[in-house]
């Protein structure tokens, strides 16, 4: 049997070694030469605006545009048609992925407190003004990611939602009509085709034709992401970082060898610069997974089961782990975009509390990625590359901001008084100290 999963064992490994596992670096996925044609593509849009987008277009997409038929007209959106499975798939995906942002919008509202007699504080919950939305169109056609970001922009109240989308690789300049449908079932007019990395500068700068905002979320190829970490030094807010996708799965003794294949393959087959990693406490688990990959790759078209390959090999393969608590250390030090624990409950229970660093985590072998990643309403546009360790998936809470509100009465601001006077004069601020001496003494 040929083993697809490279094998490494947690104890035996090195600091270096652990380090250059978890290590996903920009520097990594964003080579030099790249970062350095993103930002003269950038500047460029900068510079020229629309007929720079064009130009992108037409380099690297194929397709000739005209600056008119940048903004996919009404017209388009409404005359958009997907089979009846598609359309009856997407409406309950939508319903899913909006119940879930409007539970997490309800958590977030205004509220104060009185802090001390006389002094109030609190936030006030807003949505940002405008939000731009990549969703990427070239190795696959993503209707999953257009609802998954459209719907929290919709839910968090954002006044201005402009979404933009590459033109599908056949040349024909059309984009993929199951985007256009997302976009009229959540009452997203605001629609673009355009190149990729160029339409993120596009939204960041703002061109003749495209109005710029104030965030852009997506994820999207080495391109795409190295757009948006250009486009944080020109003062865009982008979401750090939607890169290469990457999943990790914890199994042990009571793992089906079978289901855990078949789940391990989910994000696998994406692309070639996937990475995939098997946790399991047990060498047998891991033998047994590693036939049931080679039988079930079988199955794949040939450039899937290529990218598999990479993603569980190359890029990623099993760790070996001497129990369920190593194998929560090894999640927490990767700090996986998808995690699956696929031990049976109660070790679930203790698993979940024990875990930091995810993006999501996927309780039980009945909670495959790709019903995350479609119709459970969780967030399916992740942190990856490490960065699940300091941020979340894009939700509702993406597109909202807090606010601070305070006041204070005559006597509270009184009796704060030396406080205020103190910490002025400590730090040199002699205006901020005389605010309160004047208005006394």
């Amino acid at each position: 049997m040929n083993a697809v999963l490279r094998r490494r064992e947690w104890t035996t490994m090195s600091d270096s070694d652990k380090s250059a596992f978890a290590r996903r670096s920009l520097r990594d996925i964003l080579p030099a030469q790249l970062r350095t044609e993103i930002e003269m593509l950038v500047d460029d849009v900068r510079q020229r605006g629309d007929e720079a987008v064009c130009d992108a277009t037409r380099r690297f997409d194929g397709v000739s545009l005209r600056p008119d038929q940048l903004r996919i007209g009404a017209d388009e959106i409404m005359r958009a048609e997907v089979s009846d499975d598609v359309r009856v798939a997407l409406v309950d995906a939508i319903d899913h992925v909006r119940r879930f942002n409007e539970a997490v919008r309800s958590r977030l509202v205004d509220w104060s407190m009185e802090i001390e007699p006389g002094a109030r504080v609190g936030e006030k919950v807003t949505a940002v003004a405008s939000a731009g939305l990549f969703v990427p169109s070239g190795k696959a056609s993503y209707p999953s990611v257009a609802y998954q970001l459209g719907v929290p922009a919709v839910v968090a109240g954002v006044p201005r939602i402009a979404l933009v989308v590459p033109p599908m690789p056949d040349g024909s300049g059309r984009v993929d009509p199951a985007v256009l449908v997302v976009c009229r079932m959540l009452g997203i007019d605001e629609v673009y085709r355009a190149n990729g990395p160029a339409a993120i500068a596009a939204l960041g700068f703002g061109t003749q034709t495209i109005a710029a905002v104030r965030k852009i979320v997506g994820p999207g190829s080495p391109a795409v992401t190295a757009a948006q970490v250009e486009m944080q030094r020109h003062g865009t807010t982008t979401m750090m970082v939607l890169g290469p996708t990457e999943s990790m799965m914890v199994a042990d003794d009571s793992t089906d060898p079978r289901r855990a294949a078949l789940d391990l393959l989910i994000e696998a087959e994406h692309g070639e610069d996937s990475t995939v990693v098997l946790v399991a406490t047990d060498r047998g688990i891991i033998d047994a997974i590693d036939a049931e990959l080679a039988a079930a790759l079988r199955d794949l078209p040939d450039v899937r089961a290529k990218a598999a390959r990479a993603a569980l090999g190359t890029n990623g393969g099993a760790v070996l782990v001497a129990s369920l608590a190593q194998a929560c250390e090894v999640v927490d030090t990767f700090a996986p975009e998808h995690l699956q624990l696929a031990v049976v409950t109660p070790r679930t229970d203790e698993l979940v509390a024990r875990i930091r660093n995810a993006g999501e985590i996927l309780v039980g072998q009945d909670t495959p990625f790709s019903a995350a990643n479609f119709v459970l309403g969780v967030p399916a546009s992740l942190p990856t590359s490490g960065f699940a360790a300091v941020s979340s998936g894009i939700t509702a809470a993406t597109f909202l901001k807090m606010t601070a509100v305070a006041s204070a009465s005559r006597d509270a601001l009184a009796r704060m008084r030396r406080t205020i006077e103190s910490l002025a004069d400590h730090e040199g601020f002699p205006a901020h100290g005389n605010a309160l001496r004047r208005r006394f003494d």
